[in-house]
């Protein structure tokens, strides 16, 4: 595990980085409740609990965060124990990633709370980032921030009207009654092999692979779990048409974030 190298000032936790950067990180489609409030600046949120964090090269300031949250809470989420360096050096050993590496090197796995990231890539369907947000905001604002699936028990998919998703309102109301009743368990689904856990979301109404292994990987820190939207599809054909380098196994999700990075705003 790797060490971190932070200090406590006036509140603020100030934290030493390497390979990481807020815009490539925040701003990748991984995550959708963060927002650029100023130059190096994002606010937003792990769930219920709010973050403001600002960038100066390879110096991070986590504002108004207690050690006890930066350790317990925002260490895991950001992955800082994770050697990325390490992990880019492996991936470098293939020429597509070795380019895509050096393209976005600050690109961080986020390890997101499970049910938010369930809802999330639910809402996320056949949808650009700006509606997602638009759509997770209202219901945030409906309910005074992310809700529990105890908060949405019971609800019809009229009563997502209010959030404008779509089609995407009735797989809402599904995922919330399988979760409530208990027959999508996500702390259970966490402990299953990567197969078994996909088949198991994919239970629920509107969930298919690409949306399952999008909670497998940024809400369950499954990093063997590939999600292929239509720019990873397009990597697969025109770079790996034999399936990937053996370099990134078992962490696949985590070179599929800087493919996918890479091929959207560099190449593609």
């Amino acid at each position: 595990m790797k060490k971190l190298d932070y200090d406590i000032k006036d509140g603020n936790i100030i934290l030493n980085q390497s390979d990481f950067d807020l815009d490539e990180t925040l701003d990748c489609g991984q995550a959708f409740r963060w927002e650029k409030t100023g130059e190096n600046t994002y606010s937003g949120y792990f769930y219920r609990t709010p973050l403001t964090i600002s960038q100066d090269k390879g110096v991070f300031t986590l504002y108004d965060t207690s050690e006890e949250d930066f350790l317990n809470i925002w260490a895991d989420y950001f992955d800082l124990y994770t050697d990325y360096g390490e992990l880019k050096r492996r991936f470098s050993e293939d020429e597509t990633l070795s380019k895509a590496c050096a393209y976005a090197g600050g690109i961080r796995l986020l390890r997101q709370d499970s049910w938010e990231t369930l809802i999330s890539f639910i809402i996320s369907q056949n949808n650009n980032i700006p509606r997602i947000k638009g759509i997770i905001g209202r219901l945030c604002e409906r309910y005074g921030g992310f809700p529990s699936a105890e908060q949405l028990q019971g609800l019809a998919p009229s009563d997502f009207d209010h959030l404008r998703a779509g089609f995407r309102s009735k797989y809402l109301a599904d995922c919330c009654e399988r979760v409530n009743s208990g027959e999508i368990d996500l702390e259970e689904i966490k402990s299953l092999p990567i197969d078994e856990a996909r088949q198991k979301l994919m239970l629920i109404k509107g969930v298919g692979n690409k949306v399952a292994d999008c909670e497998l990987l940024f809400g369950m820190y499954k990093t063997d779990a590939f999600p292929k939207d239509v720019w990873i599809k397009r990597v697969m054909e025109e770079y790996y048409p034999n399936g990937l380098p053996s370099c990134v196994k078992g962490f696949e999700g985590i070179a599929q974030q800087y493919l996918f990075h890479y091929i959207r705003t560099c190449v593609g």
